[in-house]
C-alpha cells in the first residue's frame, strides 16, 4: 500500500494486509458503532479482496449514513494522483429489506434470487451498480460505477477536495435558479425513462445533488430505481415527479404533474 499525506483526512484507515488490523484502527465511539453495524469480518474481507486487486488504497470517513447504507471516502492511487471515490457499503443486518422487496420483485433482472435479507441486500447492491451503468451509457450524471463485491458498491465521487456536492434541498435559491434546475431536472427524468429505460423510483430534493459552479443536477441513490417493465414503473415516476413538483412549489416555480408525466412517457414512445 502506497502512504497518503494525512492532512486528506483526518480519518484515514489505511487497509493493511490483515483484515484485523484494519478492525483495529476503528477507534473512536462513533466509530466502534459503525463496526458493529457496517463493518462485520465479511464485509471486512471484501474490502481486503478490493483493496488487493488494486480498487482502493485507503478508506476515509463517512460522508453520508442513509437509511440502509453507509457512504465512505477512498482514495485510490492511479498514475500518481488520487482518484477521489465514493465506496457504499449495505447494512446487511440493519436494512429494510421489506421495503426493498417492493422494488425487486417484478425487476426480471432478479427475479430469481431468494427472499432471505442477506441475498436481497447484495442483490440490492448489484442492483445500484446496473442502474447506475445504464444511466451512465446513456450520458446522464451520476457517479460513474466501478466495481461491486458482496454488500460493497465503489464508484465515482461527485465532490472535490473529500467534500461531496450539496444537495438540492441545502440551496437557497433565486427564483431564476429555481426555474433552470427544475427545466434540468424534467430532462433528466425524462432522458432517464426514454434512454436508460429507467425511472429513479425515489428522486426528491436529498437524491439530487447540484454541482455549485453551474448548478447541474446529478441524480444519487439508484439502488430502487426499477426498469419499464415493471409493475410499478408509471406510479414511482408519477411520484417521483410529484416529489419534485412539490420541491419547486415553495420557489413559485410551477409544474404540471400530469403534462409532465404524459411528456416523458411519450418521449418513450416517439423514441422507439
Amino acid at each position: 500500500m502506497k502512504d497518503f499525506d494525512p492532512a486528506i483526512s483526518k480519518k484515514v484507515y489505511k487497509i493493511d494486509k490483515k483484515v484485523d488490523e484494519f478492525r483495529k484502527r476503528i477507534k473512536d465511539s462513533e466509530d466502534l458503532k459503525l463496526k458493529d453495524e457496517v463493518f462485520d469480518t465479511s464485509t471486512l474481507m471484501a474490502l481486503y479482496k478490493l483493496s488487493s486487486k488494486g480498487y482502493l488504497d485507503a478508506l476515509g470517513g463517512t460522508v453520508s449514513t442513509g437509511k440502509e447504507a453507509n457512504i465512505f471516502h477512498a482514495l485510490r492511487v492511479q498514475d500518481d494522483e488520487n482518484q477521489e471515490l465514493a465506496i457504499k457499503i449495505y447494512r446487511i443486518n440493519n436494512s429494510n429489506f421489506k421495503a426493498m422487496q417492493e422494488y425487486l420483485i417484478g425487476d426480471v433482472r432478479f427475479k430469481n434470487i431468494r427472499h432471505t435479507k442477506k441475498d436481497i441486500v447484495l442483490a440490492w447492491t448489484r442492483k445500484e451498480f446496473r442502474n447506475l451503468s445504464r444511466a451512465i451509457e446513456s450520458g446522464l450524471n451520476v457517479p460513474k460505477p466501478i466495481i461491486t463485491q458482496r454488500n460493497i458498491l465503489i464508484m465515482e465521487f461527485k465532490g472535490t477536495d473529500n467534500i461531496p456536492y450539496p444537495q438540492l434541498r441545502e440551496f437557497n435559491l433565486t427564483k431564476e435558479q429555481a426555474t433552470h434546475i427544475c427545466s434540468e431536472v424534467k430532462d433528466f427524468m425524462l432522458r432517464l425513462f426514454r434512454d436508460a429505460e429507467l425511472v429513479h423510483g425515489d428522486l426528491s430534493e436529498y437524491n439530487i445533488l447540484l454541482e455549485p459552479e453551474s448548478l447541474t443536477p446529478v441524480f444519487i441513490d439508484m439502488g430502487q430505481s426499477v426498469t419499464l417493465d415493471h409493475l410499478n414503473a408509471r406510479d414511482f415516476l408519477l411520484r417521483d415527479i410529484t416529489n419534485v413538483a412539490h420541491f419547486f412549489a415553495k420557489y413559485g416555480v410551477e409544474m404540471d404533474v400530469e403534462s409532465t408525466l404524459e411528456k416523458i412517457v411519450k418521449s418513450r414512445v416517439d423514441h422507439q
